[in-house]
């Protein structure tokens, strides 16, 4: 028996307990990490999908009060808009076909304030330089 041998079985012995008191460590924090980063991107979403939804029902009052307010051609669009961000599943984050319903909706709405020669723009959003350092 080599004198060394209780030695290295200590030290495999501690590397695993420490192994296992990480892992589980992990498992704690990465869910509430999760969360937070959930909570984060989910606020996020609704905070935007608000601002399209508010701008909607600004525009959806000034056509009440006047029809010819906007041409049909805008009014369309306003009617395409209006059917993405209600169509948005915010009850299934998990869909993958989110971003590509999000960049749809921030399309129609450049668009629509481009067509009506508005610079309104949602603020809360990172330019795609900000995003593209955030997806790193």
């Amino acid at each position: 028996m080599d004198f060394l041998e209780p030695a290295l079985a200590l030290d495999e012995t501690h590397y695993h307990e420490g192994y296992r008191n990480g892992y589980d460590d992990g498992l704690v924090s990465g869910k509430e990490e999760g969360r937070q980063v959930g909570l984060k991107n989910g606020f996020q979403v609704g905070e935007e999908l608000g601002f399209y939804q508010g701008c909607l029902d600004v525009w959806m009052s000034v056509i009440r009060l006047d029809q010819d307010a906007f041409s049909a051609r805008v009014r369309k669009y306003m009617e395409q808009l209006a059917a993405l961000v209600s169509n948005y599943p915010l009850s299934d984050p998990e869909d993958e076909q989110l971003q590509g319903m999000m960049r749809e909706i921030r399309l129609k709405f450049s668009v629509i304030t481009g067509s009506l020669g508005a610079k309104l723009g949602y603020e809360g959003r990172p330019t795609s330089s900000e995003q593209d350092i955030e997806d790193m």
